[in-house]
């Protein structure tokens, strides 16, 4: 054995130690190690056995056995079972492995420069037999997981997993039974006034998951009693860049195209929720869901408000890109709030100017629409003009009026 590898499996006992320190200082859900000594004992042995392995294996650049990648997935097994949560799971996997390459580095410094083409091995086992080991923790942790959580829980897991872009989410996804595409539409459901989360809202929702094979999971609750609901669409296909074109020269506005199946999820899920909803969608590749949840969240804080029926329906940039630069103007956003306090003048001239511009000013379909006569739409219309100045058929109308509906709707006036 080498004098790098010697080194390493003199200094085991004591890294090992300091692992298990530094899991119990830096991890908050570690702190049990300290009240339960089976458990310190069980965590230092592992951490002690794995050097120990390293130091055998990596000389001859051997591969980690079927039993020692059991022994690795059974410790991920040990710590779902103790509870632990995805966020310090991924911390232990950080913290190990930053640990692991500091020790490389230590034994290393102790030989004042030599052993390189040692290090050189060393590295060259230590990434594929780390990869390898990492997966087999991950699928002993889902394991427990997929045997002490329902089914809906385990759904909200990948969702958030695929949300942080956390690797566990292949496991997952394998554990509820769906695929991961390359691509997904994000989808904020803003709820003023968030349900209780009941056993029959559970299993409704459980059985949406499953019919849309679409993870969902709640958002932070509002200090108001407000929500989220978000749910993950997969995307097996969709609109491709120009011929030659890398695939971000593909427009937010372009990719943003709602997918035919998302009105029914949007719809599905609206009911079942039975609440004021406010809808946002982006779509993006996995790597980029993040950025498509904040813009998403953006969307629906923009979007207006309906009740969950045939008009709830899905946001995109392109529909609210006025009121979302709108909201960060206050000068202009105070302006139109007075052209929306003048129209509380007139009688139901908001709703009426909601449905005149939801079907494309058709006066026809508008009336029938609010259960009108078309001549009391008229003389809403002319209502609308006489408070504001602004003729809501013309342009200005448009862009001026509608702007002022969704931002009432919105809630953001309130």
């Amino acid at each position: 054995m080498g004098s790098l590898f010697a080194e390493l499996a003199r200094r085991a006992s004591t890294n090992a130690r300091r692992e298990v320190e530094t899991y119990t200082r830096e991890i908050p859900e570690f702190g049990f190690l300290d009240k339960d000594a089976r458990a310190r004992a069980k965590t230092l042995e592992h951490s002690m056995w794995f050097r120990r392995r390293t130091v055998e294996l990596s000389p001859h650049n051997s591969e980690l056995s079927a039993d020692d990648l059991d022994c690795i997935a059974s410790m991920g097994e040990l710590r779902a079972g103790a509870g632990m949560s995805l966020d310090a799971r991924q911390r232990v996997l950080r913290v190990h492995t930053a640990l692991m390459l500091r020790e490389i580095n230590e034994a290393t410094d102790a030989q004042r420069g030599g052993g390189v083409d040692e290090l050189m091995r060393m590295m060259t086992w230590f990434a594929p037999q780390g990869e390898r080991g990492i997966a087999s923790y991950r699928q002993g942790f889902v394991r427990v997981l997929r045997r002490r959580m329902p089914y809906t829980e385990q759904a909200a897991l990948l969702a958030r997993s695929l949300l942080n872009g956390d690797p566990i989410s292949a496991e997952l996804a394998t554990a509820v039974g769906m695929e991961l595409p390359d691509r997904y539409a994000v989808t904020v459901f803003r709820i003023p006034d968030r349900p209780a989360l009941d056993r029959f809202l559970d299993d409704e929702i459980g059985a949406l998951v499953k019919g849309h094979r679409a993870p969902v999971m709640w958002g932070p609750e509002g200090g108001d009693g407000s929500g989220e609901l978000i749910t993950l669409l997969p995307l097996f296909a969709g609109p491709a860049a120009p011929e030659g074109a890398p695939p971000h020269a593909v427009p937010d506005l372009v990719r943003d195209l709602i997918p035919d199946h998302l009105p029914d999820l949007v719809q599905d899920f609206g009911q079942a929720l039975g609440r004021t909803c406010a809808v946002g969608t982006s779509i993006a590749p996995l790597p980029e869901l993040a950025r498509a949840l904040d813009r998403a969240r953006r969307i629906s804080r923009a979007a207006p408000s309906r009740r969950a029926s045939a008009r709830l329906r899905p946001h995109t940039l392109a529909d609210v890109f006025v009121e979302l630069a709108v909201a960060d103007v206050p000068l202009v956003d105070d302006w139109l709030r007075t052209l929306a306090g003048r129209l509380e003048g007139g009688p139901d001239l908001l709703t009426t100017l909601d449905a005149y511009y939801r079907h494309d000013m058709h006066r026809g379909a508008t009336a029938t629409a609010l259960n009108v006569h078309i001549r009391t739409l008229d003389y809403r219309l002319r209502r609308v003009r006489e408070l504001t100045g602004i003729d809501p058929g013309s342009t200005r109308g448009v862009r001026t009026l509608s702007a002022v509906v969704t931002r009432c709707l919105s809630g953001a006036w309130r």
